[in-house]
C-alpha cells in the first residue's frame, strides 16, 4: 500500500509516517516510480508505535523494544543501560496505573449504562 493509505488506515499523518521511517521504526519499500510501498503489517506497526509514543515513551527506546512486538523475535540490547531500563521500568508502572484507571473508569461506566437501561420505564404507547 502506498503512504496515503497506510495514513488512511491508521488515522496518521504522512509527515509522521516519514519520520518513523526515518526512525528505523518502520520499513518502506519502494516501487519502481520511486513511491513508498509499505506492507499491510506497517498498520499494526504503526498503532504499536502510535500506543507507545502516547504513554511517552520516546522514539530510541522504541526502536529498541520493537523486535518484542514481533514472533518469532530476536531481542538483542547491546546497549541497554541502566538508565534505559529504569526508564523502561517506571514507564511500565504508569501504564499499569493507566489501565488499572482506565478499567475503572470504564467499568463504572458499564454500571452506569446497565443500571439506566434497566431502570427505565417501558414505553406503553398509549396515550393517557
Amino acid at each position: 500500500m502506498r503512504i496515503g493509505e497506510l495514513s488512511e488506515r491508521t488515522g496518521t499523518p504522512r509527515r509522521l509516517l516519514r519520520y518513523y521511517e526515518e526512525q528505523g521504526l518502520i520499513v518502506a519499500g519502494r516501487s519502481p516510480n520511486g513511491y513508498r510501498a509499505y506492507d499491510a503489517y506497517n498498520v499494526d506497526r504503526v498503532m504499536q508505535i502510535r500506543g507507545l509514543l502516547d504513554a511517552g515513551l520516546p522514539t530510541r527506546i522504541i526502536k529498541q523494544i520493537l523486535p518484542c512486538l514481533d514472533k518469532p523475535r530476536v531481542i538483542h540490547f547491546p546497549d541497554a543501560t541502566p538508565e534505559m531500563l529504569a526508564t523502561l521500568e517506571r514507564e511500565r508502572d504508569r501504564m499499569t496505573a493507566r489501565i488499572t484507571c482506565l478499567t475503572r473508569n470504564r467499568d463504572a461506566v458499564a454500571e452506569y449504562l446497565a443500571e439506566v437501561r434497566g431502570n427505565a420505564a417501558p414505553t406503553t404507547g398509549t396515550g393517557a
